[in-house]
């Protein structure tokens, strides 16, 4: 998940730059400057304009500023309303305006939306430290946070209030003025590196193109793959060739079925290569400087790494409990990571082909040893796996379990024709949210899959969700088929909106999916395992053409195949969270080489060349945005997640009360209350490893 929900800790403040690209517009025709005029509130898509951003950006920001000077100016004695809940409520314009933008910069980019981004970033970051670093303002929240135990405060009050104090602590405000001078200097410098950093991945994504003009060059490939493939070239002009590129749907089913490997290595290159191509797309200064600016900001803050600062707020708490958690895996995935490489090994030798297995290799090896193993290959399971009976499955589980359905709307304006518009109920007929669904690739959305928020929940106000993916678009009479990768993807996703949708918490700063990091992914996760349930398979997994239910022996397989390719699966994604780790656990950045750094970094964990980790340094975009010293936080959750299920499976997968129990103390409650005491209070006992390894066939 890519969460953009926080956008304003991550984008931020030179107002005059962004206010000579849009001249300002009248009241009357910015839709911003108001509720959205539309039915339940949602955004007027057909309405906003580029021109109505930087007005409403800048109304939204001095809105916010005269509020925090009312509470400051307030002669009464500072209360845990007058300025705790005051502040939660003092930005609701730039929510209404941030939401919408952000959302759109990353799922239907333009060079203008592009361009604005970069001036607003600065003064937004500006502006949030105009209110972090604001001495009046702290010594409110602080008077408050000393005087708690006089107010009477409930359970998420209490919560509301820490959260808030220690937010200011770590924006800098018990440091002295030079100190705050140069953070501000740090955080504004940041924010445009971050958004530089991510367009130039999307350049590269976009800029590769691998046009094939030879049939025979594209042995192997499954025929729906080769006129999708043909579709897209012609729609770039050029017809009667075959375009492939970096995109998921494209990348992966070429890496997985073609027979040609010098051409699945040139995709697969120019893959990992991404960021790292010295040229105008190239990142790694920029990942260079992101290091060295937030080791400065941690040191600043009283931490000898930017890690020991990013954890001191999240479930591990300290970098020794993350390395500690990541090495203990270590030991148990790259062994059975090399036993699958063996096996690899036999299959290529089997095949006469001669050498070793590359990076390249391993996919298109790994689908002929399923086929081999299980007799079961992606092709034979895609026809039962058409996307709108996944998305429905989904929406069906999660009507057995807490009783809510998925209504769609007609007329509800959208940002792309792609976008379908769900209402979301309750059992009792309530309104829960809206939800929005964009599950295609093009050129202005980045690559991946999240959920986000166009509105949050607080008090009465429902919120507005979105999932946003890339699948495998319909081709001619063929619907958007999905590997079950891309089914257990829908499924994550959508455990997050489900975790947007269910929240029930008086205040904006503490709802939804604004959880510590390490536990936002149990919510996800946790419905993956749904997707793959045979009683759940059997719902909706339906053949495309006849209808007919995936057969028996087939879901069969798919159990007997659940922890097949899971040491490479593990082990790149451990290799991955290491790398995040070992940069950001630097006490010293100066001369820098991120790529032999990286280097040094897999050479120490043993890794063997077939692997890569699974994102390197120059393309990391998650740890660029809001995972940084945090990708582990998806192997964190998943002891959690497997823990759970173990739940559920102990008294049936759609049992009420488990499932009464995990919505009212895990979905519902957002960051009200000290996550591992929220685990309890559904589990009854704290997450065991086992489950995960059990999960994984390592134990």
């Amino acid at each position: 998940m890519r969460n953009v929900k926080a956008w304003q800790r991550h984008f931020a403040a030179a107002l005059i730059l962004a206010c000579m690209i849009y001249s300002c517009i009248p009241a009357d025709q910015n839709p911003f400057f108001t509720e959205f005029q539309t039915e339940y509130g949602v955004p007027p898509f057909d309405q906003i304009k580029p021109e109505h951003y930087e007005p409403a950006f800048k109304k939204g920001m001095e809105e916010q500023m005269a509020n925090i000077n009312a509470i400051i100016n307030n002669q009464e004695a500072p209360s845990f309303e007058n300025t705790i809940v005051a502040l939660d409520q003092s930005s609701l314009l730039l929510h209404r305006v941030g939401g919408v933008f952000f959302n759109l910069i990353e799922a239907e980019t333009t060079p203008e939306l592009t361009d604005l981004s970069m001036a607003i970033a600065p003064i937004l970051s500006e502006h949030n430290d105009n209110i972090y670093l604001n001495k009046e303002l702290f010594a409110k929240v602080d008077a408050v946070n000393k005087q708690k135990d006089r107010f009477n405060l409930t359970t998420e009050q209490k919560r509301l209030l820490e959260e808030t104090y220690k937010e200011f602590v770590r924006s800098g405000a018990n440091l002295g003025d030079a100190e705050q001078e140069r953070l501000r200097a740090i955080n504004a410098e940041l924010s445009t590196l971050a958004l530089a950093f991510s367009n130039n991945i999307l350049n590269e994504n976009n800029d590769f193109k691998l046009y094939i003009n030879k049939e025979d060059d594209l042995a192997g490939l499954p025929g729906w793959f080769k006129e999708s493939a043909a579709r897209e070239a012609t729609s770039a002009g050029q017809e009667g060739q075959w375009l492939f590129t970096l995109h998921n749907p494209s990348r992966l089913p070429f890496l997985q079925y073609s027979s040609n490997r010098p051409l699945r290595e040139k995709i697969y290159t120019a893959y990992i290569n991404r960021g790292n191509n010295n040229n105008a797309n190239d990142n790694k200064e920029i990942i260079g400087k992101i290091a060295a600016l937030r080791l400065e900001k941690a040191k600043l803050l009283g931490f000898n790494c930017f890690a020991g600062f990013a954890l001191d707020n999240t479930m591990a708490r300290t970098p020794s409990a993350v390395m500690d958690f990541l090495n203990n895996l270590w030991q148990y995935a790259l062994p059975k990571a090399k036993a699958e490489a063996k096996e690899l090994q036999a299959l290529m030798d089997k095949e006469e082909k001669g050498g070793t297995p590359a990076a390249w290799d391993w996919w298109y090896y790994t689908e002929k040893l399923r086929k081999e193993k299980y007799d079961l290959d992606e092709e034979e399971l895609k026809p039962y796996f058409k996307l709108e009976n996944v998305r429905d499955g989904a929406f069906n589980v999660a009507h057995q379990l807490y009783g809510i359905t998925f209504v769609p709307m007609q007329g509800v304006p959208v940002y792309h024709p792609d976008v379908e518009v769900f209402e979301v109920k309750d059992a009792d007929g309530s309104q829960l949210g809206i939800f929005y669904v964009d599950y295609f690739p093009r050129p202005g959305k980045r690559g991946g899959a999240w959920m986000s928020n166009y509105r949050e929940q607080y008090g009465d106000v429902r919120p507005l969700i979105c999932n946003v993916c890339n699948f495998t678009k319909p081709v001619s009479d063929m619907p958007s088929l999905l590997t079950i990768d891309e089914v257990e993807t829908l499924f994550h996703e959508f455990g997050h909106a489900l975790h947007g949708l269910l929240t029930k918490c008086n205040y904006l700063t503490i709802s939804g999916t604004s959880v510590a990091r390490d536990f936002v992914e149990l919510p996800s996760q946790i419905m993956e395992h749904w997707a793959t349930e045979p009683e759940v398979l059997k719902s909706y997994a339906k053949h495309y053409q006849t209808g007919e239910a995936m057969p028996d022996a087939l879901i069969e397989k798919i159990q007997q195949q659940s922890t097949f390719n899971q040491g490479f699966m593990t082990t790149e994604l451990l290799a991955a969270s290491l790398l995040d780790m070992d940069l950001h656990n630097l006490t010293e950045t100066k001369d820098l080489n991120v790529i032999a750094f990286e280097k040094d970094a897999m050479d120490k964990l043993g890794l063997i060349p077939e692997i890569a980790p699974r994102y390197r340094l120059p393309y990391f975009n998650h740890i660029v945005g809001g995972y940084a010293a945090g990708y582990y936080s998806y192997l964190w959750a998943e002891v959690l997640d497997a823990d759970a299920f173990e739940a559920f499976k102990q008294k049936g997968i759609f049992d009420k009360q488990t499932a009464q129990l995990f919505r009212s103390n895990i979905l519902e409650r957002g960051n009200t209350e000290d996550p591992m005491t929220l685990y309890r209070n559904f589990r009854g006992a704290d997450p065991e490893l086992d489950a995960l390894l059990k999960n994984r066939g390592m134990k």
